[in-house]
């Protein structure tokens, strides 16, 4: 398994915003992910599947002016200021 950090931006310009919002959040909590409160649109997944794989999945529930950036994180080579239960849960799953 291997842990990737999922952030994205849905257009809010849209008519369908929150309808949207809820079934990309759904299609997302498929994956076993913890995400920190003050972040409200970066989650942290624990997957077999690769970046290539979990953008597309995730992609089927936004349209073409929504943006998605996936990254593996690796054991050693991050930082940063985050609760301590979601340090906790990533560095369990590195």
């Amino acid at each position: 398994m291997a842990v990737y950090v999922v952030t994205w931006n849905l257009n809010m310009e849209r008519s369908n915003y929150a309808q949207a919002r809820k079934e990309f959040i759904e299609n997302l909590n498929r994956y076993e992910n913890v995400g920190d409160p003050a972040l409200e649109t970066v989650r942290w997944v624990s997957t077999t599947w690769s970046a290539a794989q979990i953008s597309n999945d995730l992609r089927t529930k936004m349209d073409d002016n929504d943006r998605i950036f996936i990254s593996q994180v690796t054991a050693g080579t991050n930082s940063g200021w985050l609760n301590r239960d979601v340090w906790d849960w990533i560095n369990s799953k590195l």
